[in-house]
């Protein structure tokens, strides 16, 4: 059915808690002393308002923590916890600006958009305004000693996480940042890098988020915003943190590219491409081992009383490895949130930390190649597949206007792809999409702290794989490096998914690898390069994919069966095979529940019956006509019943145009059996 919509990445919400160890382990003591009985909401709100600013911050750690727990919310929010935080953020006491912004900054993140949103509509964003300034301003006032933290930054650090979290979440808290010159605010946070690359981290996470798809705010953005991000760009500093840094300020670019003078547009996106080149030379495979060996060795250096904080980040992460966020929207759009309890690492995992940076950043790095490779088609939500077939065929009652709009082939510039190109993005991307290596897997196996970098590692080749698809769907052949080129990667697809004793059922990858299959397929199909997977590896792939939950996967899966038999139906002896695949499709066309995959597995159909004698042979053993009568009224009905409430115009409008082509086809087979 064409080319494949690439999905753009939504920046994921930075699920982190902002709280210090010591108040987690305080706040754990407060819970077993409120015990199990009723809801702690009342009790810790009413300590807020204590003269004491020791039992303040308190309270606002112990909120802090018990927020983590999403069913305690609600009873916080009935106690209307937003407005008596919301003036902690000014208190006199900076410890308890610190443990205020980051109860809310919890309260926002545990608690999704719904939550966000009502935090605004408490108008949490004028003293949070408020608090950035002054942070802000009392930078250069403040301690700057290399052993001593400056307790501002600290402050400042999850205020600019809270609003991150406000901004992912909520169009309203992105129209007040548009509005309260809170741009100039977070890029001051940014400028502290040289110092404190932990806010500025943040600060280049908020900006990420703040910049994408934000023309209100993109076309008030000032030679000093551009200026210190190609500052961060330029840094040399060593580290992982830095290397993160470095790709979010990439990513921030990347949004302002349209924004730029035409002049500048070629050199930032060398720059940016540059960049996310250089994140992605990095081996993990090999620096985890390495960061792991060089914190035992710390660890056997160090006086005992150094190891007291292992079991608490062990605790956070096996949280992450095991915790997977609830999908939330934005603007009516699904989104995945990742769990990400990174910065809530004690002091004394470093390594840990610069693992963890790694993994984000090289996610991130994918994340904005995707995006890079994203059609400018301003709906999210159409069909991510449409129609292959003849764009003449639209229905007679005017769902199609517009459909030539939809069928419009992805491409990408000259400049982008050039600079995709002369850094070797597609190899090194696909690269990326290799299994995790067993030593860095083992590592993270045997220490508890260390379990959740297999998940991220995991992410960051399903991100990869993701990727390799876009660059599929956006370049041609010859930019990829020709026939044996699309060859080995078609190889090395089958090795990832066949590989294992069975296919595996995680449908994160499953989803990833089959898209990219998809688009590697139909390049080859293309240019008439014989394929590498039989057609029985085809069938098991496509079994597989047809039994998993989510859509895009079983849409995926019925499009491969149709590539792979309108090849075969042009060679001598297929008919056997070409049976094979259409009784599969068949089942898919007349039994999934959904009808974009019916739509799919028809037009699947219509291609590998379309013409040569093998296909006719094939077509006549399978009882294809009969099925088809059978199938076309009821296919109507689906549509007339279930259409208009569950599927978009852009999906209906293809579907119409299935229907007419069943039509048509159904006269094509009738005249064949005459003949």
């Amino acid at each position: 059915m064409g080319k494949s919509k690439t999905t753009k990445f939504k920046r994921p919400q930075f699920n982190s808690v902002g709280l210090p160890v010591n108040a987690v382990k305080e706040a754990d003591a407060e819970e077993e002393e409120l015990g199990e009985d009723g809801c702690p909401a009342a009790e810790l709100l009413e300590k807020l308002q204590s003269p004491s600013a020791d039992v303040r911050e308190f309270a606002c750690a112990s909120i802090s923590r018990v927020v983590q727990q999403s069913q305690t919310i609600p009873g916080f929010l009935q106690r209307d916890a937003v407005r008596r935080l919301g003036p902690m953020l000014l208190d006199s006491s900076l410890l308890v600006r610190e443990t205020a912004a980051g109860a809310l900054r919890n309260l926002s993140a545990c608690g999704g958009q719904e939550v966000c949103e009502d935090m605004v509509k408490h108008d949490v964003m004028t003293p949070l305004t408020a608090l950035l300034r002054e942070c802000c301003a009392g930078f250069e006032y403040a301690v700057s000693m290399k052993e001593q933290k400056n307790a501002v930054e600290d402050v400042a650090n999850e205020a600019v996480n809270l609003l991150w979290n406000l901004c992912e979440s909520s169009s309203q808290a992105l129209s007040v940042f548009n509005k309260s010159g809170l741009l100039d605010v977070v890029v001051q946070c940014l400028e502290r890098h040289p110092h404190n690359v932990e806010l500025a981290i943040s600060a280049a996470h908020c900006l990420h988020t703040v910049t994408e798809d934000n023309p209100e705010l993109l076309c008030s953005l000032n030679t000093a915003v551009l200026g210190a991000l190609e500052n961060v760009l330029l840094s040399s500093q060593p580290g992982m943190a830095h290397n993160l840094l470095r790709t979010l300020a990439a990513g921030t670019l990347w949004n302002m590219k349209g924004s730029l003078p035409a002049a500048r547009q070629a050199q930032t996106v060398n720059a940016v491409v540059a960049t996310l080149s250089q994140c992605l030379d990095l081996d993990a495979g090999m620096l985890i081992p390495e960061l792991r060996q060089a914190e035992e060795v710390r660890h056997r250096n160090a006086p005992a009383a150094t190891h007291t904080e292992e079991p608490a980040a062990a605790e956070l992460e096996e949280m992450d490895e095991e915790g997977e966020a609830p999908k939330q929207r934005r603007n009516g759009k699904a989104m995945k949130v990742d769990n990400d309890f990174s910065d809530l690492l004690p002091r004394g995992k470093e390594e840990l930390r610069e693992a963890t940076a790694l993994l984000t950043a090289q996610q991130t790095s994918l994340e904005i190649i995707v995006n890079m490779c994203c059609s400018d088609d301003p709906s999210d939500d159409e069909w991510e597949e449409e129609s292959s077939s003849d764009e003449s065929d639209l229905g007679p009652d005017g769902l199609c206007d517009g459909l030539s709009n939809l069928m419009s082939p992805l491409c990408l510039s000259a400049e982008v792809q050039g600079a995709l190109i002369n850094h070797s993005i597609p190899e090194k991307v696909l690269k990326k999409t290799e299994f995790p290596r067993n030593e860095a897997m083992d590592v993270c196996h045997q220490n508890p702290s260390w379990r959740g970098l297999i998940k991220k590692m995991q992410r960051v080749q399903s991100r990869a794989l993701t990727g390799l698809h876009s660059i599929l769907s956006t370049m041609d052949a010859e930019s990829l490096g020709g026939a044996s080129a699309l060859q080995q990667a078609a190889q090395h697809l089958s090795t990832l998914v066949f590989g294992a004793a069975e296919i595996t059922k995680d449908e994160e990858f499953l989803e990833a690898v089959i898209s990219a299959m998809r688009s590697l397929l139909q390049m080859i199909a293309s240019k008439n390069i014989p394929q590498c997977m039989t057609p029985q590896q085809m069938m098991s792939l496509s079994e597989a994919a047809t039994r998993c939950d989510v859509v895009s996967v079983r849409v995926n899966a019925v499009a491969i069966l149709g590539i792979t038999g309108s090849t075969l139906a042009k060679e001598k002896g297929t008919a056997e095979t070409l049976q094979m695949i259409g009784n599969a499709l068949l089942q898919v066309a007349t039994r999934d529940a959904n009808l974009v995959v019916n739509g799919e597995a028809l037009d699947a159909l219509f291609d590998v019956f379309a013409d040569g004698d093998e296909a006719e042979t094939a077509a006549k053993n399978i009882h294809l006509l009969p099925a088809l009568k059978a199938l076309q009224p009821v296919f109507k009905a689906k549509i007339r019943k279930e259409g208009r409430g569950k599927y978009s115009p852009q999906q209906l409008c293809v579907l119409d145009n299935i229907k007419v082509n069943l039509r048509r086809f159904i006269g094509y087979l009738e005249k064949v059996v005459k003949k």
